[in-house]
């Protein structure tokens, strides 16, 4: 048996009875942002993501594009085993017109209610696990967002509550309304903005917390190339962190990481996994691949244990994350 093949620790998120894999795997490259999809690679992955033990499986109206394609790919890998797994979507878009999809909030009672039934059948489900707000919605209380989801996990429509790039006050009241479960927000040894003010409110509530993104949008690979050799419909093609001067420094970063990871053994996007998993037992990471080796790669990081040494070291090379947004301005979540 190799390491490949050794089953995966569960980690504990929120204090509602949720438990998962320590490690999840992200869906939304598998339908877009990435370039071209290939669904078998995507189905491939998936069920190599079971055989290894991954339990958490993270999808959103909003990778569809408004057309249930990522949902409905999840949905179709999963439906043997479709028990032994949690599965995770997420509502917030308004999605109804082709040309601003992304760029339109809509958390209306109404539409939580829609898009949840919805992601049930696109799932091919009658529950979802964990029914995220995408994002904060200003023109709608987040008592009410509460509320409502409070409502369909009263009538055994979601089992737990999540919330997506909240910051401490909308968090707050939210929990204060119905228990948060777990927050889900970007984090890795490129973006460290939660650790000031988000992670010490979702630990004092016992909320847990998943980061996206954990390596760093795919840089922290180290297969990586300037942002105008990307096509188009590649958000690494307009990310700042991509753009010509954060490029060469992110770039100098993760040689030295790779340096770092090679001395341990490891690759170096293990090596950013361990770091997350270093954080706290309360941290689920789900990074995204189509790859089932690279998924197995990914897994295995869950097994490694960093010493204090390693995570001063790593400190030093990335004291504050990566040069560069992480999102355009018109895009960046407001906390």
């Amino acid at each position: 048996m190799t390491q490949h093949d050794i089953k995966l620790p569960h980690r504990r998120l929120g204090t509602q009875g949720l438990e998962v894999g320590a490690i999840g795997l992200g869906t939304m490259g598998m339908t877009m942002a990435y370039g071209a999809s290939d669904e078998q690679s995507g189905i491939t992955t998936i069920h190599r993501a079971h055989e290894l033990g991954v339990t958490f499986f993270d999808t959103a109206e909003l990778y569809g594009m408004g057309t249930g394609s990522n949902e409905q790919l999840l949905g179709r890998a999963v439906k043997d085993f479709r028990d032994d797994i949690v599965l995770a979507t997420k509502f917030g878009f308004d999605l109804s017109d082709p040309k601003k999809i992304g760029a339109s909030l809509d958390s209306r009672p109404e539409h939580i209610r829609e898009v949840t039934e919805n992601s049930l059948r696109h799932l091919g489900t009658d529950h979802i696990d964990v029914l995220y707000q995408h994002r904060v919605d200003p023109d709608v209380p987040i008592e009410d967002v509460a509320g409502t989801v409070g409502e369909l996990i009263a009538e055994g429509k979601v089992r737990y509550f999540g919330l997506s790039e909240a910051g401490p006050e909308v968090i707050r009241r939210a929990h204060a309304v119905h228990p948060v479960s777990v927050l889900q927000t970007e984090y890795s040894v490129f973006e460290r903005a939660v650790e000031a003010e988000v992670l010490p409110v979702v630990r004092e509530l016992g909320i847990g917390f998943v980061p996206y993104s954990p390596l760093g949008r795919g840089f922290l690979t180290g297969a990586v190339k300037p942002a105008a050799e990307y096509p188009a419909d590649d958000m690494r093609s307009f990310d700042d962190r991509w753009q010509p001067g954060n490029y060469e420094k992110n770039l100098a970063a993760v040689r030295e990481l790779t340096a770092l990871a090679e001395a341990k053994g490891i690759a170096v996007t293990q090596l950013a996994l361990a770091w997350l998993l270093a954080q706290g037992d309360d941290i689920v990471p789900i990074p995204g691949t189509r790859s089932p080796r690279r998924l197995e790669e990914n897994a295995a990081a869950a097994h490694i244990t960093l010493s204090a040494e390693d995570l001063t070291r790593i400190q030093e090379i990335l004291p504050d994350g990566a040069a560069g947004a992480r999102y355009p301005e018109y895009a960046m979540p407001t906390w």
